[in-house]
């Protein structure tokens, strides 16, 4: 049996690993620590009120500037606090073009980062809707 660092959320069954599929690297792992600390709304993780950046609460708010900088500002203090070991690069924010009865209601979050001690620069993608 193959081994892994944590289990790979959601939670998927394997043939390969045992019962769940497994991260097996630490650009996995910090990837998705990093999507759980985006969609994690304050209050919800026990013992620790205050983690989480909560992308939810802005579904409703004006898509606009105002807005995003919010946002930024929550992902910056956040990354800051809960994952020293990243580096926040960019974020980009665009809309859902494709599809002229969701433009400009939908955004996509592009966070790009770097895992520091490891030296990897790579991306995670956000979509921000209400499904």
């Amino acid at each position: 049996m193959s081994s892994g660092l944590s289990v790979m959320l959601p939670l998927t069954v394997s043939e390969v690993f045992g019962a769940y599929n497994l991260n097996t690297n630490f650009a996995q792992l910090a990837t998705q620590n990093l999507k759980m600390l985006l969609l994690t709304n304050p209050g919800e993780r026990i013992m620790n009120p205050q983690f989480g950046v909560g992308i939810r609460r802005f579904f409703f708010e004006a898509n606009d500037q105002s807005t995003y900088n919010q946002i930024t500002e929550r992902i910056f203090s956040q990354v800051g606090t809960y994952m020293k070991f990243l580096r926040v690069d960019d974020i980009s924010y665009n809309y859902v073009e494709d599809n002229p009865d969701l433009y400009p209601h939908v955004v996509a979050i592009t966070l790009q980062y770097t895992i520091i001690p490891l030296q990897i620069s790579t991306s995670v993608l956000i979509p921000v809707n209400s499904n």
